[in-house]
């Protein structure tokens, strides 16, 4: 093999490495990815009717759940990237209108994510009197949602609806 050949294939090789994702990164994104499908379909699920429903007086109702997923999600990846949304889906009460808030917020993680390699993913970013870091402010994110749907899955339940995660 002539030295060119070595040269090129080297240049291919660590320029490929160098655009894979992360082995960090990938995974995490991964776990949002089920997290926010499973919650975009289980708010489409329940009935509009249902969207004043609340399981005990304590608790919010499941549309004031959809907005504050929605507005969370905003806030915490719009920080993650080093910016403020303003967010204001807690104030919604249609199911039309919480389903796109959520989309909305997806959209605004998606594209956090996106734009998270390597090289940004350990920025330091601030969420209130915390620095983070981008990855972790995203992670933190995506467990935020998993309880939060802990809690949508006994309101479908008690509603008799099977979450997205349990059905078959």
């Amino acid at each position: 093999m002539n030295r060119t050949y070595l040269l090129c294939t080297g240049v291919l090789f660590f320029a490929g490495m160098a655009c894979a994702e992360s082995p960090f990164i990938a995974p995490a994104k991964a776990d949002y990815e089920t997290i926010k499908n499973n919650i975009v379909k289980a708010a489409e699920k329940m009935p509009d009717s249902a969207y004043s429903f609340q399981a005990t007086p304590e608790e919010r109702t499941w549309g004031a759940l959809m907005g504050h997923i929605a507005d969370a999600q905003t806030r915490i990846c719009s920080a993650a990237a080093g910016e403020t949304k303003p967010a204001n889906a807690g104030k919604l009460t249609s199911k039309a209108d919480l389903v796109n808030a959520l989309k909305a917020s997806n959209e605004v993680c998606d594209a956090v994510w996106a734009a998270t390699t390597e090289a940004n993913a350990s920025t330091s970013v601030k969420r209130g009197n915390r620095e983070l870091t981008r990855l972790n402010l995203l992670i933190y994110n995506t467990q935020h949602d998993n309880e939060s749907y802990g809690t949508m899955a006994v309101y479908l339940r008690l509603k008799g609806i099977v979450p997205p995660s349990s059905e078959k």
